[in-house]
């Protein structure tokens, strides 16, 4: 796969991420303590995950050089300020075959560096650490973006497993970079078997 088109993929996808924080500001406002956290399953994205809140759902139809992609975001939004982040998101797409895909080791050092650079450059952000890491077995990438000036961090902790990429989301400010929340959200992610 050509470097263009890793850039319209990652594009795509960070495109659809900075759209959904943006639009939730519907979410409920709740106060709970990661032993209370309530877990949304998704049998068709196969996932579960715990969150402070009831996720909302929707899915997006983007237009590529490959066909339509459909980007699903589950996401929980606050605007309590007592709360340690204000956004809880995750988010997958599935790519068609031959395209992006978790054997192709080479191929996915090339789509997580582009997928970093595009999210570093759509919020005019700068990149604060990323590091390789797994999940279930399936290679995966950490990284933490801040933006705003350095008055937003974006934590993403982003997987391919087979032709799906999903990319799970805190939006917090300056000062709550480490926060128990944003771990126990990240860590709380599980692949449905």
């Amino acid at each position: 796969m050509n470097r263009d088109l890793l850039c319209l993929f990652s594009f795509v996808l960070v495109f659809i991420s900075s759209y959904a924080i943006g639009h939730a500001q519907d979410g409920a406002i709740l106060r709970s303590p990661v032993g209370q956290w309530e877990e949304t399953v998704s049998y068709e994205g196969r996932f579960r995950i715990l969150s402070p809140g009831k996720m909302d759902a929707k899915a997006d139809t983007v237009k590529t050089p490959l066909g339509a992609l459909v980007y699903h975001t589950f996401y929980f939004h606050t605007n309590d300020k007592k709360q340690e982040n204000y956004v809880y998101m995750l988010s997958y797409c599935d790519y068609p075959e031959l395209t992006v895909h978790s054997d192709s080791l080479d191929l996915l050092q090339d789509f997580f560096h582009t997928t970093i650079e595009t999210a570093v450059s759509s919020v005019r952000g700068e990149l604060m650490y990323s590091t390789d890491t797994d999940l279930d077995d399936y290679p995966a990438k950490l990284w933490r973006i801040d933006y705003l000036n350095g008055r937003g961090i974006i934590k993403t902790k982003a997987v391919v497993v087979d032709n799906r990429y999903y990319a799970v989301q805190t939006v917090t400010q300056k000062g709550r970079a480490i926060n128990q929340s944003s771990d126990a959200f990240l860590d709380s992610f599980r692949l449905l078997k």
